[in-house]
């Protein structure tokens, strides 16, 4: 009997730990819904805490405050794109068919859209809880970027005078300024096929291309 209770007591610690994350999961995807429909200074961790079914006091038991939670939220929503977006791969064939999948996805959801872009307007001003997050959000995008240009200038298949540190300048600030002209009218804008089409001035790039030959960064 004594030798089955250690067992016992470590699949128990793990079933906490996996009741842990996944709860606070749940709370990264409420907070996600709140903050995108209401914006995150009008969003209330009450509101949160209601969508999850648990008390104010428990949501503060996973974050505790509303700053640590926008934070963790911001990198939950990163966590989602890093699934579509191989930024540190170096192959910068798949990063550009992963940031054309990313405007497409995006287009799916007009309120993470919106937050992201409200809050990066914000944000600029250095007093604002998310100033740090953006500052080294694009810092990490942008080296990651001209990275992958830098890989497709090694393959030859960057256009010449094309630079990889002004692609990913760019790139970036055209996939942020698609969002906000997507946002004031989605009739007008695709953001995916403009992506797509910016990226092909910089590179050639065989969009329909197996993504089988993206692992080696080179064709079989």
């Amino acid at each position: 009997m004594t030798m089955n209770k250690g067992p016992s007591v470590r699949r128990g610690v793990r079933g906490e730990y996996a009741k842990t994350r996944e709860r606070r999961r749940t709370i990264l995807d409420a907070a996600l819904e709140v903050f995108s429909e209401g914006g995150y200074r009008a969003g209330s961790l009450r509101d949160i805490a209601q969508r999850v079914g648990i008390s104010e006091a428990g949501l503060l038991h996973h974050f505790p405050n509303k700053v640590a939670l926008l934070e963790a939220v911001l990198d939950h929503r990163d966590d989602r794109s890093r699934e579509m977006v191989p930024l540190e791969s170096g192959d910068g064939v798949a990063m550009m068919r992963g940031l054309v999948r990313l405007a497409l996805y995006n287009a799916s959801v007009p309120g993470v859209v919106e937050l992201y872009c409200t809050l990066s307007a914000e944000a600029t001003s250095p007093d604002h809880p998310a100033h740090g997050y953006f500052v080294r959000r694009y810092v990490y995008t942008r080296a990651n970027i001209e990275k992958g240009f830098a890989n497709l200038e090694s393959r030859g298949m960057l256009k010449p005078g094309a630079s990889p540190y002004r692609c990913a300048v760019a790139l970036i600030a055209m996939m942020d300024g698609l969002q906000v002209q997507w946002l004031l009218d989605r009739t007008v804008v695709d953001m995916a096929e403009e992506l797509r089409a910016l990226i092909s001035t910089f590179a050639d790039i065989d969009w329909d291309e197996s993504t089988d030959d993206e692992a080696g960064g080179e064709r079989a």
